[in-house]
């Protein structure tokens, strides 16, 4: 809605995924045209992910969408994480024809997580007694045409607002959204609304810091760990160290369940320091995911977005996911045969919440092995089988049998790719003076409320947490 007198542009925001819990992110924007001068107004998504994690989340997958899906002009994706892209290839399969905008990683890893999440998605149809999954490969071919990459910093206009991706740190390609009015604004400072997407948990020791974004007047943030703090990577790095040491010690079988794009690299990263330093004893190692080893090559083709340490690391020769002992299984009867490998080993697959993947073939054989140990590094949601193993379940139900657990249960919090509470507020901070409301989202409910809170008493700014369906309006 445009009004004549300041030029001013006010744009309705609707949460439909991603508010109340971790995952389906999906916001809408509508923008309002102006009659007089034959402006039609747009709708514009942002993100359209999967809900994951407990069985009531994944039924919400099959739902009708909130909007008509054909009346959509344009899709911003922050990254390439399922529950961030997994439901546009469904937005497609029902009418979506606009555009779809990311950074260029982002476009190449979409199209593997996406063509990848087709065989998963098909075993819960089948479980539900339904014929398909929420969408074919098909639908995932048509939705790469209509996708088109940008690089970081490099504007673009949408039905009269312009739109900058900004590095969020978090995985490769993830990027946070900068939007302001495409108008003239009489040579007013314009208004920045600013979607965080996933913040990256700075700094990292492969990908670059997240971006400094100030004058800040409108915000939506994640607050998947809004309330806690990370042990710093040298922690993490340690315990990751001991973990191995304790596995060859003892002969036993190290489980590392890891999300197949960005923890799986930055755990190959880590072991790479670890094996070529001579930090820990000989040990067979096995990526077992194919869709890991392929988002792996796609990271290599963007040595160029690593931070100068990695980059340096490159330069004097290192193959900074490659090295001795490391076995690479893409068909399934390499997979299988890691079974008749003697102990000690470090089996690395996915999924992350041991919802589906590789991993669950291996906590089936090794999870009543008291020697054995499953380590978990990557974010848990509620409901989900690794919450439930890490929260002390001791049998739990796998691909149909009972299985007892009497393996160690562990966790490694500092390998997160979230910005913790400190990292949130720092971000929010550098806009304290500009800043007249955030919208606190991405994170459940004990943690989006803390941050709410920590945000008005700390930095005195507007903040609420919005619940699923509610609309609020802004003006830029």
């Amino acid at each position: 809605m445009k009004e004549k007198n300041n030029n001013k542009m006010k744009i309705k925001i609707s949460f439909f995924g991603g508010v109340e819990e971790v995952t389906g992110s999906n916001y809408l924007l509508e923008t309002e045209g102006d009659i007089s001068s034959g402006e039609k107004s747009f709708k514009i998504l942002v993100d359209c992910g999967l809900f994951q994690g407990s069985r009531v989340s994944e039924e919400k997958n099959s739902q009708p969408f909130p909007y008509k899906p054909s009346s959509i002009d344009a899709v911003l994706v922050t990254h390439a994480h399922l529950d961030h892209i997994g439901r546009i290839p469904k937005l497609v399969k029902e009418g979506f024809r606009g555009k779809i905008y990311s950074t260029y990683p982002t476009k190449d890893f979409a199209k593997l997580m996406l063509i990848d999440s087709i065989g998963v998605l098909s075993k819960e149809a089948k479980k539900d007694g339904k014929t398909h999954p929420i969408y074919l490969e098909e639908d995932v071919e048509m939705a790469m045409t209509l996708w088109t990459a940008k690089n970081y910093g490099e504007s673009f206009d949408i039905g009269g607002v312009s739109v900058l991706f900004k590095d969020a740190g978090h995985i490769l390609g993830s990027a946070m959204l900068e939007i302001t009015s495409s108008k003239n604004s009489e040579g007013l400072p314009k208004k920045k609304f600013v979607f965080t997407g996933d913040l990256g948990n700075s700094p990292e020791p492969l990908i670059r810091p997240t971006e400094t974004i100030k004058d800040i007047s409108f915000l939506v943030t994640e607050s998947t760990y809004g309330d806690r703090l990370h042990e710093d990577h040298s922690q993490a790095d340690i315990k990751l160290e001991r973990a191995i040491e304790t596995t060859v010690k003892e002969k036993g079988v190290l489980m590392i369940p890891a999300f197949s794009l960005e923890r799986t690299q930055r755990i190959l990263y880590q072991i790479n320091d670890l094996v070529e330093n001579g930090k820990i004893p000989k040990v067979k190692i096995f990526l077992d995911s194919p869709l890991s080893i392929k988002a792996t090559k796609v990271y290599k083709n963007y040595s160029n977005l690593y931070n100068a340490d990695a980059k340096n690391s490159i330069l004097k020769g290192d193959d900074l996911f490659d090295f001795p002992g490391l076995t690479l299984t893409m068909e399934t009867e390499e997979s299988k045969r890691i079974a008749e490998v003697a102990p000690p080993k470090i089996i690395i697959a996915g999924s992350g919440m041991c919802n589906g993947g590789r991993i669950m073939h291996h906590l089936k054989h090794y999870l009543p092995g008291k020697n054995n140990t499953l380590l978990f590094v990557s974010y848990l949601a509620v409901g989900s089988l690794g919450r439930r193993l890490y929260d002390g379940e001791r049998q739990v139900n796998i691909m149909g049998e009972e299985v007892s657990v009497n393996a160690k249960i562990e966790k490694i919090g500092g390998y997160s790719s979230h910005a913790d509470l400190n990292g949130l507020l720092e971000f929010s901070a550098k806009s304290a003076d500009t800043l007249e409301k955030v919208f606190v989202t991405h994170g459940e409910l004990k943690s989006s409320s803390f941050l709410v809170q920590r945000l008005r008493d700390y930095l005195g700014v507007e903040a609420v947490a919005p619940k699923f369906g509610e609309t609020q309006e802004i003006e830029i």
